[in-house]
Formats: structure tokens, C-alpha cells, sequence
């Protein structure tokens, strides 16, 4: 495909130099999609006044064969909800200025969670006549579209030409509103093997200036939202200390809930024992996982979360909730355990029994291997081919 130019959509991505990281996890993706193309355009459009909001700034920028656009455009919450159509058309409209000021020519489209990325990029397909593919990451709002049967959902299944979903056990629920399976793949998410492999835990622990007499449990995860969980971590880590006090739970990440979290850590005494560290850069992150003895995410919600992928692939074990795909990657103890979401006991009893025991740290990275990024690429390349193969059949028949 060497010769053919992709288009990524993505509502989210990150900044230039990644200090903001929502979607970063589709900037992993795109370093190993591009060696398969002449050139990668991704297309994010901001809403006027996000930028304050997130607090960063976005400008175009490039590297390598990427060519990344943030165009601006006008919108509105209760466009989200309620006048779906009028926020695709100015979506469309501010994406349309920037293919044809930048003269960007395309092969197919890749957008990256089906609204509203993916109800923008059908309305692309059709003006281009190219392929597109979508690749749905969400666990609540997948669920309750099919619930619903919601119509703008179904519709942009419907006409897209390929979908790829995290979690395997979901594709089914496509054929129930009517979607054929043959078109929907299950591609998980992965990992950049070259950021996060096994280093040394003292040497790491030395750098992050942690204690080296400590058994260290991370949990890394904005504190935006509930539905991650925190507060059933901060449960549990009161439980164990009541019988052992050599553990210290770091918390990497920082949203609206930290003072909350803060408020539960002091109203429970455990300031010894949990540190809310804030937000670090995504290339420390592998230094982080590589000083813990056990990671720890207990979501009420999830996709695919991509940090599993770079805690196995640094070798160490991952206690996570019996939620999304999940247990679809955590298959056995010797890679982690699975926990009941929402239980804090449970997370309890299994942190302890991850804290006494031996893990093969070799056993876990070889089994990481086939969700190296470069490795679930080559599996969407070959859904790449097959579309733009048939693609271009038709427009010569």
C-alpha cells in the first residue's frame, strides 16, 4: 500500500509534543501504519473554545510522512445530543476547507470511534467515493446504541464498509441490529514495544525518587470521571493496611475528582499510603509501570484499554475489573487477575495474593508480543487491502 495515502479522523488527538494525550493511543497506531503508506493526513477538529478548556493549544504540525490538521469549527453541547445533523455539517465543512486549501488526496479513511468521527467520515466517503472503516472503541455508549437502536449509529454502520471493534464478544450484537458480520473485525488495541519493555525496577524507582523498601501498586488514569474506579482502589488500599503497612499505591494521572480523592485519602488516614502524583508525560509512563510490583485498574467501564497492553509488554501483572475486553486479554493468572467491578473487597483480596506472588516477568512479555503495535497493524493493513482491492474493481467495471 506504499503507494496509497490514509486518512485518519479522530475527535481527539494529541498535540505536538503529546502534552495533551487524549487519543494517544491512535498517534501509537499511526507510527506503525505509516510505513505502509506514502502519507498519513489525520484530520481532528476542534470546537472554538476547547482549547481553553483543555488547556493546551493546538497547531498543525508534522513528522515523518504524518501530516496532522486541527481545523476549528463552531459547535455546541446540545448539538451532541439533540441536532446531530447541524454538528457534522459544520465538521464537514471546516474538514472540507482543509482538504482542498491543503490539496489532500486520499485512498481510503480511517475514523476512530463511530460519533461523532465516524458520522462525519460517511458523509466523506461519499464525496470522495473512497473506502472508510471505523474503528469503535466505547463500552457505554456502544451498548447503549444498540440498546436503543439508535438510528445514527446503525445508519453509519450501515454505510461504512468496515468495522473494527476492540472487543470480541461484541461483534454479535451487530448482526441483532442488522449488520453484517462480515464486515465487522475484531482488532484489539496494542502497545509500542519500543517505549514500554522491561527495565529495571530499582533503577526506575531511583529516577521517580520512590521508596526501594516498598511494594509499589499503580493505577495511571485521569480522575475525570467515577467510572475508573479511584475510589474503590482507595477502598482497598484501606483494607490491606490494616494488616500490612509496606505497600504504597501511586496514582498517575489528574482531572475535577482529585480533590475528592484527596478528601477520601485524608478522611481514612492514608497519606502514607497512596500518592496522587498528577499527570506525567506519556514517554515517562514506561518508567512508572517498570517501578510498580503490580498494576491495578479498577474500572467500572471500559473498552480496550490500551494501558493493560503497556503494563504486559513492560512485564509486569495487571489486575483490572471483569469489564470490556478485559478478560478477553487477562486470560489467565499467570499474566494478571480479574476483580468484580465495584467491589472493594475483592480488589483487596486480589492485590494481596498479586503482592505475595512469584510472577514470571518472561512469561508475561512473551506473551505481550502479539500485541505489539506493529503486529496488530499488519492485521488492519490487510482489511486496508482488501477495501481498497475492491474499491478500485468497482470504479473499473
Amino acid at each position: 500500500m506504499r503507494s496509497n495515502n490514509l486518512l485518519v479522523i479522530a475527535n481527539n488527538f494529541p498535540n505536538e509534543d503529546n502534552s495533551y494525550v487524549a487519543g494517544i493511543f491512535v498517534k501509537e497506531q499511526i507510527k506503525y501504519l505509516k510505513n505502509y503508506f506514502q502519507t498519513v493526513y489525520v484530520i481532528s477538529p476542534v470546537p472554538y473554545g476547547m482549547e481553553s478548556l483543555r488547556k493546551t493549544t493546538y497547531r498543525d504540525y508534522q513528522y515523518e510522512n504524518v501530516k496532522v490538521f486541527f481545523p476549528k469549527y463552531f459547535n455546541v453541547l446540545f448539538f451532541y445530543t439533540r441536532l446531530r445533523s447541524i454538528w457534522v455539517y459544520f465538521e464537514i465543512k471546516a474538514m472540507l476547507e482543509v482538504i482542498e486549501r491543503e490539496g489532500i488526496d486520499f485512498d481510503l479513511i480511517h475514523a476512530h470511534f463511530t460519533w461523532p468521527s465516524g458520522a462525519v467520515a460517511v458523509k466523506l466517503k461519499k464525496y470522495f467515493n473512497v473506502p472508510l472503516i471505523i474503528t469503535e472503541h466505547t463500552s457505554n455508549t456502544f451498548q447503549r446504541s444498540i440498546d436503543k437502536k439508535d438510528k445514527m449509529f446503525i445508519n453509519t454502520w450501515k454505510m461504512c464498509d468496515a468495522i473494527m471493534r476492540v472487543r470480541q464478544k461484541d461483534i454479535f450484537l451487530f448482526e441483532y441490529i442488522g449488520i453484517t458480520k462480515n464486515k465487522v473485525f475484531h482488532i484489539p488495541n496494542g502497545f509500542n514495544h519500543s517505549s514500554f519493555f522491561l527495565y529495571d525496577t530499582f533503577e526506575c524507582r531511583k529516577r521517580l525518587n520512590l521508596p526501594k523498601n516498598k511494594k509499589i501498586i499503580l493505577n495511571v488514569g485521569n480522575l475525570y470521571s467515577e467510572v475508573k474506579g479511584h475510589k474503590y482502589l482507595i477502598e482497598a488500599i484501606n483494607i490491606i493496611v490494616k494488616n500490612r503497612k509496606d505497600i504504597l499505591c501511586v496514582v498517575v494521572g489528574s482531572g475535577k475528582l482529585e480533590s475528592n480523592l484527596r478528601g477520601q485519602i485524608a478522611n481514612l488516614e492514608l497519606e502514607d499510603h497512596i500518592k496522587l502524583v498528577g499527570s506525567k508525560p506519556h514517554g515517562d509512563i514506561s518508567l512508572w509501570i517498570n517501578a510498580c510490583d503490580v498494576f491495578v485498574l479498577p474500572s467500572l467501564n471500559e473498552g480496550n484499554p490500551t494501558v493493560m497492553f503497556e503494563c504486559l509488554g513492560c512485564g509486569k501483572p495487571f489486575i483490572g475489573t471483569k469489564v470490556g475486553g478485559i478478560p478477553e486479554v487477562i486470560v489467565s493468572n499467570d499474566y494478571g487477575l480479574l476483580v468484580e467491578p465495584g467491589n472493594a473487597q475483592d480488589l483487596a483480596e486480589k492485590i494481596e495474593i498479586a503482592l505475595n506472588k512469584n510472577w514470571d516477568e518472561g512469561n508475561i512479555l512473551n506473551y505481550a508480543k502479539q500485541y505489539r503495535w506493529e503486529n496488530i497493524t499488519s492485521q488492519m493493513v490487510t482489511i486496508y487491502d482488501e477495501l481498497c482491492s475492491r474499491n478500485s474493481n468497482l470504479k473499473s467495471a
